[in-house]
């Protein structure tokens, strides 16, 4: 099946079977994270289009001293993660998405990553744009991250169709499983 129409059809269930209430636990999330990272530094994002909101997770893991970073677009479907606190503003940038106004550019341990599907390979289906599929490659080329991506477990398929550029994830989260 092609991405698009793959894509449509992840995105209109998403949107119908969406649960505000569903939530992946942050212990869950926490078992994963190695707390002898010197700066730990969390890439987030901020939940749009019914994606799995991780913004309590974010905010419990400010509570325990870790950097929060947000994407920021740029041109070209490129983006840097920007330094983000719950107390700053943020603005909305050219897709609607809530961004860090702070320009300060930090490049995180561990990436909590949206997605539209996924499989058990650790295969991700994003929107399309590569935004991060490109930022990973760039980042990967400077340190060692763990990307993990957040999702219902619904948006769980066979296999995702990759192409040379798809860059896999280290590990995915559902609210009902854990896949590495």
């Amino acid at each position: 099946m092609l991405k698009s129409k793959l894509r449509r059809r992840i995105l209109k269930k998403r949107k119908l079977k969406y649960n505000h209430n569903t939530k992946i636990q942050i212990n869950k999330i926490l078992r994963h994270i190695d707390f002898k990272v010197n700066k730990k530094i969390i890439g987030g994002y901020f939940p749009v289009n019914y994606e799995i909101d991780c913004l309590d997770i974010l905010q419990e893991l400010e509570k325990k001293k870790f950097q929060i970073a947000l994407p920021r677009i740029k041109k070209n479907n490129l983006m840097d993660f920007c330094k983000f606190s719950f107390t700053d503003p943020l603005k909305l940038n050219k897709y609607g998405i809530p961004e860090p106004i702070s320009k300060k550019i930090l490049y995180p341990d561990y990436i909590l990553v949206p997605l539209v599907a996924f499989d058990k390979n650790l295969n991700r289906l994003g929107y399309g744009g590569g935004y991060y599929d490109r930022y990973i490659e760039k980042i990967n080329n400077r340190k060692k991250i763990t990307t993990i991506g957040l999702a219902f477990s619904y948006q769980e398929i066979n296999k995702v169709p990759i192409q040379i550029f798809d860059r896999k994830l280290s590990m995915i989260f559902t609210e009902k499983n854990i896949y590495k």
